[in-house]
């Protein structure tokens, strides 16, 4: 779906089904230099479970125009920004790596607006590495190789076991290059600058927190330190899978989801 947004085309997915007034709101927020493409197996599956699926395309990335943001919480502002113009009042919100920051926060700076917070293969602090961050300024098709190669598990190495046919790392690879070019970049960097640590545990609603046991990009110890530092948050840990749980592993994540927000 598009709709003019702060003077920009912006786009959003809605799983293939028009978001209700009546059905719960999921809103998806992905990872550095991804789309909605990262949760095309959650939007779908969850708008035809009955909920209001948003998975926006953050400014500069996949189908929407605009200049990249360059910081966490103007992420953060933009989501909120977006949510009132929608009218959505409040939401779970869903993030997948610095989609996990951008939750973080939302939740801090406008409570009202969240309902519950799912976090996927997250951390309270994600550290780029310095040969990523100058690679994806001066040669971003090398960063975007690291980048899915990194990211993930030994089997989504090959063509996709629970999706057949879908083949995750050339998936990757195109949907990183639909963005414009300093848009990976721009990630990394409010990627380096962000900590949550010192507010995370003022959070004061339902967490869940969603770990891959493979993962390369965030180690599960950082995320699991995260899960321990939000109150009451839960978490749990999925097993041969890398940073990109939401395509390598659809169905375990999908059901986490469902019986959490159920």
């Amino acid at each position: 779906m598009k709709l003019n947004f702060n003077d920009h085309l912006t786009y959003f997915s809605t799983g293939g089904k028009n978001p209700s007034s009546k059905g719960e709101a999921l809103i998806f927020l992905p990872g550095s230099g991804q789309t909605h493409l990262t949760f095309v197996l959650q939007t779908r599956f969850f708008a035809f479970e009955g909920y209001s699926i948003y998975a926006p395309d953050f400014p500069g990335h996949g189908y929407s125009l605009g200049k990249p943001l360059e910081t966490i919480e103007e992420m953060a502002d933009w989501v909120a920004q977006l949510m009132n113009h929608l009218k959505i009042q409040s939401a779970v919100l869903v993030g997948h790596s610095q989609g996990c920051l951008v939750t973080i926060a939302l939740a801090h700076k406008y409570p009202e607006l969240a309902q519950k917070l799912i976090l996927i293969a997250g951390a309270l602090q994600i550290r780029v590495n310095d040969y990523l961050l100058e690679k994806s300024e001066s040669a971003l098709s090398d960063a975007i190789s690291m980048m899915t190669e990194w990211g993930h598990g030994k089997n989504g190495h090959f063509f996709s076991p629970s999706q057949p046919g879908h083949s995750l790392l050339g998936i990757g690879r195109e949907l990183m290059m639909s963005n414009t070019p300093k848009a990976l970049n721009a990630d990394l960097r409010a990627c380096n600058l962000f900590d949550a640590t010192n507010f995370a545990s003022e959070l004061d609603l339902p967490v869940l927190c969603i770990f891959a046991k493979s993962d390369k990009m965030i180690p599960i110890n950082l995320g699991i330190k995260m899960a321990h530092t939000i109150k009451d948050a839960k978490f749990v840990e999925i097993a041969k899978s890398g940073h990109m749980i939401p395509l390598e592993k659809p169905d375990e994540v999908n059901l986490e989801i469902l019986n959490f927000i159920k």
